[in-house]
């Protein structure tokens, strides 16, 4: 059926009018005949179990884009010249749907990820779109699976937009066909470690990312060359990868540190001369990705104060925050003077994720204090309130959108 909406997919106020379709601003759904029975909570391992139905538009030169289709989801019939599997012309988004207290689904802070959605797509030449219809589009797809999403404490409905290039021929250069898909996942805790802090294992040999590169963008590109270090650090007892950068000397300890696996990281430390502790977190010089959950973090930390304290956390405590470089070898030193008081990871998938352990190969391991449940203080009081405000049991501004 067709369903009246404003989505259409074209970006506004491009000179070329005659690539808008007319027929782009309604959205063609068509229900899936037999549902899919629900996993168990246990059972929701991240990406494991897909929806009923999926979102998908395509884009052409001479057409523009087409009409949206909400559709049962299932298989894409692509060129095997795609652009996509020549040269990873691919760009993506990591969302979730949450069961607010009403039990209806709401997004969190969605139009941050639509803002990088679209930086993204430009640095990579594909085709523009535009990021307020696709966002009407996300919230239509929630709601026609809203019984997929998780009802469960930690769980939530895993958001997957992907646009990617699909003009058929082995030439490079830019595609100007493309294809945006959404699909859905219920997802329970991204780490099965339970309550015990993450063990990270610091790499410098190989890097993740570096000056003038992709890794400020959400690309699929920038995932793969991950994997073989993360395979080889979990065959010597470590879940994730602390990825380092050198300046070309080779000395680990002046590595700049950069993420933690595909987190923003974040270490806590004690003040040398006053009460209080700065959380720092290496800045966005375009080696970093540009976080939705890292800008939050940063926001609700700056606020934390007696007239707004952060759960958990005294009201007095005085919290700087710094987005600056630190090396492996500052952590070294604050932890052998003992001011090293937390590291986490923060993510869509994971939230907040406490580091217990960081080690380099050839050196001991720095051994950060263990906390009940994982997470220090300040770890724990951001994970309260991220996952409060995404649940729409506090308040914060506008970071916390219905579906509904």
């Amino acid at each position: 059926m067709y369903v009246p909406t404003k989505c259409s997919l074209a970006r506004p106020r491009i000179p070329d009018r005659s690539r808008i379709l007319s027929k782009a601003s309604r959205v063609i759904v068509t229900r899936a005949e037999t549902l899919k029975p629900l996993p168990p909570t246990d059972d929701l391992v991240f990406g494991r179990h897909s929806t009923d139905h999926m979102m998908v538009a395509s884009f052409h030169p001479k057409t523009g884009w087409s009409a949206p289709e909400i559709k049962p989801y299932g298989p894409l019939s692509l060129d095997p010249a795609c652009s996509c599997f020549q040269y990873c012309t691919s760009v993506f988004e990591g969302m979730k749907a949450f069961a607010g207290p009403d039990g209806k689904p709401r997004l969190f802070r969605p139009n941050r990820n639509m803002e990088r959605m679209t930086r993204s797509a430009a640095r990579v030449a594909l085709p523009a779109f535009n990021s307020d219809a696709l966002l009407e589009l996300i919230r239509l797809l929630v709601m026609i699976d809203s019984r997929w999403v998780p009802q469960a404490p930690g769980c939530s409905l895993y958001i997957r937009p992907t646009l990617i290039g699909t003009r058929p021929s082995l030439g490079v250069a830019p595609s100007d066909e493309a294809m945006l898909y959404v699909i859905l996942s219920p997802t329970g805790p991204y780490f099965r470690t339970g309550s015990k802090p993450v063990r990270l294992l610091a790499v410098g040999e190989q890097v993740r990312s570096w000056p003038g590169g992709t890794a400020g963008y959400k690309l699929g590109i920038n995932y793969p060359a991950c994997f073989s270090p993360q395979r080889e650090a979990a065959k010597k007892g470590y879940q994730q990868v602390l990825w380092l950068l050198g300046d070309g000397t080779g000395d680990s300890m002046g590595m700049k540190v950069t993420e933690a696996g595909s987190m923003n990281f974040f270490v806590v430390v004690k003040r040398e001369d006053e009460e209080g502790v700065d959380v720092i977190t290496p800045p966005l010089d375009g080696t970093i990705l540009p976080g939705v959950t890292r800008e939050s973090c940063i926001t609700l930390l700056r606020s934390h104060s007696p007239v707004s304290p952060l759960h958990s956390l005294d009201p007095h405590t005085a919290i700087r925050v710094f987005e600056t470089p630190f090396t492996l070898g500052d952590m070294y030193k604050w932890s052998s003077e003992d001011r090293l008081l937390e590291a986490f990871g923060a993510g869509t998938a994971a939230v907040i994720s406490g580091v217990g352990v960081v080690g380099l190969d050839g050196h001991p391991d720095i051994e950060i204090p263990e906390y009940e449940g994982a997470l220090g203080p300040v770890g724990k009081a951001l994970y309260d309130r991220i996952t409060d405000i995404q649940e729409g049991k506090v308040e914060f501004g506008d970071w916390s959108y219905p579906c509904a």
